[in-house]
């Protein structure tokens, strides 16, 4: 039976891991970037260098404002320029004088172009500015093919210097310019001879967790992205003039279902509550509350080794210092290891094509960097790109990194073969060649990530008591603390459905004593007092609905964990 699976392993190295060609030392294309008044900089830019192999003479010190912010004279004069001028100088670029054609009646002009370029990343580190404050003195002509809503000249600091090569050609600094490259196949084409740079940063509140995302990034490249992807969508209708962005969000999450990672996608209005046991992160994308929630509110978030996470909220990336405040920072310190944000409006369709981005960087094989650039329509606009632009964990084949888990017994193994099933599944593999296949892979035995499979897809076969079993296998093979929330409440459900209120109890009893910091334990206590009621249970009556007033006391609401929502 398990043929089956180690078939599909096969087929998801066709369909994943697509190659396409590569430097032979991808550090040899990165030019890194920091700020010499902040000591801190240069050491997340030391570290980088050192891992990723950059030659030492593309780590470059700039004298920069110690804040997140600069004004445009500041970003013009001590980032832009003394860049452009140090690649000409260490011949990391080359420009040449080349006439423009002109449309139409126009005159032709002279304007120098990148015609050679041995580099197409910019890492940014930590302590290097992010935003570009608005000049209200820029006056530049051509504004009134602007819409007015969008003349304005803020910009991210990244995105702006993804322009870099346009130095020379009076770039119109007011609104966005579009991006000639979006959606492009072939990665080797973002390139400054092609009119872009690709700027990412090491970033984050604390320069410790900048310098950790290049460690997670290789981490992941080593032993793959594994985990589990949430969708978090707002069910809007197609009146909607802001439905485009569910829909992106629904893309993505059939790129990833079809890549064959458990996915979760909700289309309530409202975001994740805080209390949705959200296990295992290897992708999280969601919109749209101002200011980090729900369950990435809480002490700690279950990030994978590589989680790529994004909310898309117009101001996600006004500050990267904070853990509380928007959303890029706080992302970071749970964990996450890329992200993508905004550092001032740029309105729903100048924020990347977020299904795009899936693709590129999964089934295409894209670098973080390539795929962050290859889903935006625009660039000189609002876009931070933040983690390792070349992280890349699907540069491999599933087959070639399930085969490379084997070898080394990786705990990981188990998220391989699930992956391999899951794809089986979608292309139409019998349930219960699946389920048999499943039950006989000794691997499964020992894997809380199996069993809960297992237990899935026994409730499909409509065996309630079998997926019963499963769960409860789950509970001794310990699963991750959030796990262990969806597993046992999962399994209280499925007791009462069955009948069986006595072992439900029993559950929902064990559920308070080890997950005493559940925020909806409120929601427990109920069950408990409906069960204790129903089983005669009248002491303990008394002991919950206790409990339930002291919750519901002002005095306890008032001091209860304040878990925003939108």
């Amino acid at each position: 039976m398990m043929k089956r699976i180690y078939f599909l392993l096969g087929i998801l190295g066709w369909i994943a891991g697509v190659s396409t060609a590569r430097c032979a030392n991808p550090g040899d294309e990165v030019v890194v970037v920091y700020n010499t008044r902040v000591p801190e900089s240069k050491g997340v830019a030391e570290h980088y260098a050192a891992l990723r192999r950059v030659p030492e003479n593309q780590v470059l010190g700039l004298d920069l404002p110690d804040r997140e912010a600069m004004s445009r004279e500041e970003f013009r004069e001590q980032l832009q320029k003394p860049l452009a001028e140090a690649l000409t100088k260490k011949q990391l670029w080359r420009l040449d004088a080349q006439i423009a054609p002109a449309p139409g009646p126009e005159a032709r002009r002279l304007e120098r172009k990148v015609v050679e370029a041995r580099f197409r990343y910019v890492v940014l580190c930590y302590g290097v500015p992010l935003i570009i404050r608005a000049d209200p003195d820029l006056l530049e002509d051509g504004l009134d093919k602007i819409p007015p809503v969008m003349r304005r000249n803020e910009a991210a600091v990244d995105s702006e210097l993804a322009c870099l090569p346009y130095l020379d050609q009076n770039m119109l600094l007011t609104g966005p310019r579009a991006n000639a490259l979006f959606g492009v196949t072939n990665a080797q084409s973002l390139n400054p001879t092609n009119g872009i740079v690709l700027v990412a940063r090491l970033d984050g509140p604390t320069a410790s967790i900048a310098r950790n995302l290049v460690d997670k990034a290789m981490e992941a490249e080593t032993n793959g992205l594994w985990g589990r992807a949430y969708f978090d969508l707002r069910g809007l209708t197609n009146g909607d003039p802001a439905r485009m962005g569910d829909e992106w969000i629904a893309g993505a999450q059939e790129v990833c279902r079809r890549l064959g990672y458990e996915t979760i996608e909700d289309t309530n209005e409202m975001t994740f509550p805080a209390s949705f046991p959200l296990s295992q992160v290897a992708f999280y994308v969601g919109w749209h509350d101002d200011n980090v929630s729900g369950p990435f509110a809480r002490p700690m978030v279950e990030f994978m080794p590589g989680a790529f996470a994004y909310h898309l909220h117009s101001f996600s990336a006004a500050t990267l210092r904070s853990t509380k405040r928007q959303w890029v920072g706080p992302l970071l310190e749970k964990g996450a290891t890329a992200t993508m944000g905004f550092v001032a409006e740029p309105f729903l369709g100048g924020t990347p094509n977020i299904a795009t981005f899936f693709e590129r960087f999964t089934f295409s094989g894209f670098t973080f960097g390539e795929a962050a650039y290859a889903s935006q329509y625009c660039v000189s606009w609002q876009t931070t790109v933040v983690g390792d632009p070349l992280y890349r964990p699907f540069g491999r084949s599933a087959a070639e990194l399930n085969d490379d888990l084997q070898r080394r017994h990786s705990p990981l193994l188990e998220w391989s073969y699930l992956r391999a099933l899951n794809v089986d599944l979608i292309m139409g593999a019998p349930l219960e060649q699946m389920v048999s296949a499943l039950e006989n892979l000794p691997l499964t035995k020992d894997s809380a990530v199996l069993q809960e499979k297992l237990a899935e897809l026994f409730t499909e076969q409509g065996k309630p008591s079998s997926s019963v079993f499963a769960l409860q296998k789950v509970l001794q093979l310990k699963p991750t603390p959030q796990q262990r929330v969806r597993v046992m409440l999962g399994l209280a459900s499925r007791l009462v459905a069955l009948g069986r209120e006595p072992e439900a109890y029993s559950v929902y009893q064990q559920f308070v004593a080890q997950c005493p910091d559940y925020p909806d334990v409120l929601a427990i206590y109920q069950k408990l007092e409906d069960l204790a009621q129903k089983l005669g249970k009248r002491s303990d009556i008394a002991k919950y609905q206790r409990k339930i007033n002291q919750i519901n006391s002002p005095h306890t609401q008032s001091e209860k964990w304040p878990w925003p929502g939108r």
